[in-house]
């Protein structure tokens, strides 16, 4: 039977109207693995600004051969939900792994951080809950609000981001509810900026607040040893709830988790439907990633080299005439001002061999557009200094510098 014609054509038309636009993603093929320096079907070499590879496992040598055991050792997949059939030794090891690094009396792994998140506002929010959520957090727990809200018809606020007083404003309105919660990230993927962690605590403390803190930007890229933004902040164990991912600095393959008290994990097994209708997260992803904390905790060096490349880089920028936005992390936006101009920067960028990402509105406010690069410990200093030196020639070719 033929695709309804009216259906098609309505789709099409979209993506017409996103090509106008010039907001239509295109898809760029690697031939290799990713790393500082990528091999890009029709491209050749390209050097990578635009990866969540923070610490460069993502082609380290051990984290590979974990997952090539693991493969053999477990097969290609669980072929099943954890509680019926779906679960490995590997799951538990590499749960137990992550709940010590990341300072938690236990973890559950996901296929996804966004499995992760949804899963775990939708399953502890009940009716006469209140939740409130940083104004700039992730897709991912706007979407998993949503529905926790559609089902249980908790009520739900989004304070100013950063903005410690207004979310107090907002705990002030919900003194009745049942139980509160404070939503945040740890990292904010476009802006690089660090959630104000400390002030968080006590807010959470005045007002008997659930303090849930989305680590993936962080994890294996704030503190001494990689540990995440409560190491940064000097309050390992102080956070009531951490979810995070496998997909970025840990391997960069995929999977996420939800860390904190051992009863908020057992209550995931049991009533989660992402554990309870999805497939395990395959072993062999779970042993390299689980070679990877291990990895981390073996090799703080590299994420020390990662804090230096970033900061580097922000010198370099800001020597070079841009306007890199102030931070301590790896993502080291570059403001452009128009969406135009940063997304034909980018085309010029790739076009000499150097991935940055342009991003505009609606993702960012207008007039805000920028470059989004992120740094890794992969990176070399000629890597840093060469895509500066591009960066600064094709601001110059677009009128943003003289």
């Amino acid at each position: 039977m033929a695709l309804n014609n009216g259906f098609r054509a309505d789709l099409e038309q979209q993506i017409a109207t996103l090509k106008a636009n010039r907001v239509y993603k295109s898809l760029n093929y690697l031939e290799s693995p990713q790393a500082a320096r990528v091999q890009m079907e029709g491209r050749g070499e390209v050097l990578i600004l635009s990866s969540n590879n923070y610490l460069g496992l993502c082609n380290e040598p051990s984290v590979v051969q974990a997952g090539i055991d693991g493969l053999g050792r477990y097969g290609a997949g669980t072929a099943s939900v954890r509680f019926i059939c779906g679960t490995y030794a590997i799951h538990r090891e590499l749960e137990e792994a992550l709940a010590r690094f990341v300072g938690t009396p236990s973890a559950m792994s996901f296929a996804s951080a966004w499995n992760a998140n949804e899963a775990l506002t939708a399953t502890v929010v009940e009716e006469g809950d209140f939740v409130a959520s940083d104004a700039l957090n992730h897709a991912s727990i706007i979407d998993s609000m949503r529905l926790a809200k559609a089902i249980t018809k908790c009520t739900t606020a989004v304070y100013k981001h950063g903005d410690i007083d207004d979310l107090v404003e907002k705990l002030k309105t919900a003194k009745s509810a049942r139980r509160r919660l404070i939503w945040t990230d740890g990292i904010f993927s476009m802006e690089g900026a660090i959630a104000k962690l400390p002030q968080l605590l006590q807010v959470a403390r005045d007002y008997d607040a659930v303090l849930i803190v989305d680590d993936s930007h962080a994890t294996g890229v704030l503190g001494a040893s990689g540990r995440g933004t409560a190491e940064h902040f000097g309050v390992v164990g102080e956070v009531d709830i951490i979810t995070s991912t496998l997909g970025k600095a840990l391997g960069g393959a995929a999977g996420g988790f939800v860390a904190g008290p051992a009863a908020l994990c057992d209550i995931l097994t049991q009533r989660s439907r992402p554990q309870l209708f999805s497939n395990a997260l395959p072993a062999t992803v779970a042993c390299s990633a689980l070679e990877a904390v291990r990895f981390v905790e073996a090799h703080p060096e590299r994420v020390t080299a990662l804090r230096d490349n970033a900061a580097y880089f922000r010198s370099a920028l800001r020597e070079a005439g841009l306007k890199p936005m102030d931070g301590e992390t790896p993502i080291v936006p570059i403001i452009i001002g128009e969406t135009a101009d940063a997304i034909r920067m980018s085309d010029l960028l790739l076009e000499q061999g150097i991935f940055i990402t342009g991003f505009g509105f609606p993702v960012v406010p207008h007039g805000t557009a920028r470059l989004r690069c992120q740094v890794s410990a992969a990176h070399t200093r000629a890597d840093l200094e060469h895509a500066v030196s591009a960066i600064r020639d094709v601001a110059k070719r677009v009128g943003i510098l003289a």
